[in-house]
């Protein structure tokens, strides 16, 4: 009896382990450019939700203040901060932008997509914009483990881009960065392999 316990706990733990390989391979395969650019017509700086207070959310100042690195660097003459009133009821590009000009960015050089609700929305909305304004490439920054998620919906368009990673917030500990790339991951791998709900603001995936 002992030796059957011992057999099963070892295949869950096989099969445990095999699974485990399966997210982490998905999650790391999936592509983080389309391009070999280093400078872009817009910086898009997805958004997140901010506090009650209606100032930035530790990960959301994080997105910005490497938008804002990223536009120092010169990496383009444009912002894009996407997000609409998701919770709290605060526009998330608003409060996003309010802390690029803060941090030196001129008001000229930034637009705000406060309409969109999720990240495929965020998306969607931000090139909406760049059509209008006849920008064809984008540099992304998100979160690190909300990258991945990312690019799987930046595959169904045909404007050059790349995804660039934020920093953790400082407040955040190991445990609560796991969770968040756990859950990520899990997601994605579920993205990867069933493809995304039928959405009308997701195009057909690119060829290109």
């Amino acid at each position: 009896m002992l030796r059957w316990v011992e057999r099963i706990l070892a295949a869950f733990g096989l099969l445990v382990i095999a699974l485990i390989l399966l997210v982490v391979a998905t999650y790391e395969t999936i592509p983080t450019h389309n391009c070999k650019r280093t400078h872009f017509d817009t910086i898009i700086v997805l958004g997140s939700p901010a506090l009650l207070s209606g100032q930035p959310s530790p990960e959301e100042r994080e997105r910005v203040m490497e938008g804002v690195r990223e536009f120092k660097a010169g990496r383009a003459a444009n912002m894009i901060f996407t997000g609409g009133p998701t919770q709290n009821g605060f526009v998330e590009g608003d409060v996003m932008a309010g802390l690029a000009e803060k941090s030196g960015v001129p008001s000229q050089d930034v637009v705000v997509e406060g309409a969109s609700h999720y990240t495929v929305e965020n998306i969607f909305f931000s090139h909406k914009i760049m059509e209008q304004r006849g920008w064809t490439s984008a540099e992304v920054v998100s979160s690190p483990s909300h990258l991945p998620r990312t690019g799987l919906i930046l595959e169904h368009y045909g404007f050059q881009w790349r995804t660039h990673a934020s920093r953790w917030p400082p407040e955040y500990g190991w445990r609560q960065i796991g969770m968040m790339y756990l859950s990520e991951a899990i997601y994605t791998l579920e993205l990867r392999w069933r493809g995304f709900p039928t959405s009308p603001y997701l195009p057909e995936k690119s060829v290109s």
